[in-house]
């Protein structure tokens, strides 16, 4: 039996925590970090999902944390960790090198104005495109589990971890937001360090873990 996945969720600053980390102290990191696009919330989006499923997201409350990260952020992401999986990656090309090794996440919906996918820049070496498809509500009852305006499925997470990470690998993420990832590290026996500022997202990410847990089910 595998022994059971160390997760540790943190209510800081990440750029407070990466200061005192060691070179090299995670295998990966998979982030999320503001694209600096208005992304965080106080508007609703109505949505169609292939073919023919009409819906809307929630309407959050704004809390103006969609601000681009700053040229630091990414230097210290880099030096704590081996390789890197970052969200949003096409927002911060003025930080990050060119690379041929991007993730595209197919949402397979249609909304009017708004991208039909999202994409994430790689540090792993190649010229390979990959793509996964699911849509955004997938596993969260047409929307109403939706805690957060940017949260990714769980079973996104998983299929990062099962093509990018290895057995071991100590796993980071500086904007927990929703908290998805610790899900999907649970499941999969990663360690994860996760660190999301806003105590409010943290409050639920951790309750959202703290259910999964208890019910010993997939999400």
């Amino acid at each position: 039996m595998k022994p059971r996945a160390n997760i540790q969720l943190h209510n800081q600053d990440c750029m407070l925590a990466m200061k005192d980390m060691e070179d090299n102290a995670f295998e990966l990191a998979i982030v999320d970090p503001p694209y600096g696009i208005g992304e965080d919330g106080g508007k609703h989006i109505e949505w169609k999902s292939r073919p023919n499923s009409i819906g809307k997201e929630p309407k959050y409350e704004s809390k103006k944390w969609d601000v681009r990260p700053t040229k630091e952020y990414f230097k210290e992401l880099k030096r704590i960790s081996v390789n890197q999986i970052i969200w949003g990656g096409n927002y911060f090309t003025d930080y990050l090198e060119p690379t041929g090794r991007w993730i595209v996440w197919d949402k397979m919906i249609e909304i009017k104005m708004f991208t039909g996918c999202e994409l994430a820049w790689t540090s792993f070496g190649g010229n390979i495109i990959r793509r996964f498809k699911i849509h955004p509500f997938a596993h969260l009852r047409g929307g109403k589990d939706k805690k957060h305006p940017t949260q990714k499925p769980v079973q996104l997470y998983k299929w990062l971890l099962q093509n990018y990470a290895k057995e071991g690998d100590k796993i980071l993420d500086t904007h927990l937001g929703s908290g998805s990832i610790a899900l999907a590290c649970y499941d999969l026996c990663y360690d994860l360090t996760g660190y999301e500022i806003d105590k409010e997202y943290y409050d639920n990410a951790c309750m959202r873990l703290e259910r999964h847990q208890a019910q010993g089910q997939l999400f």
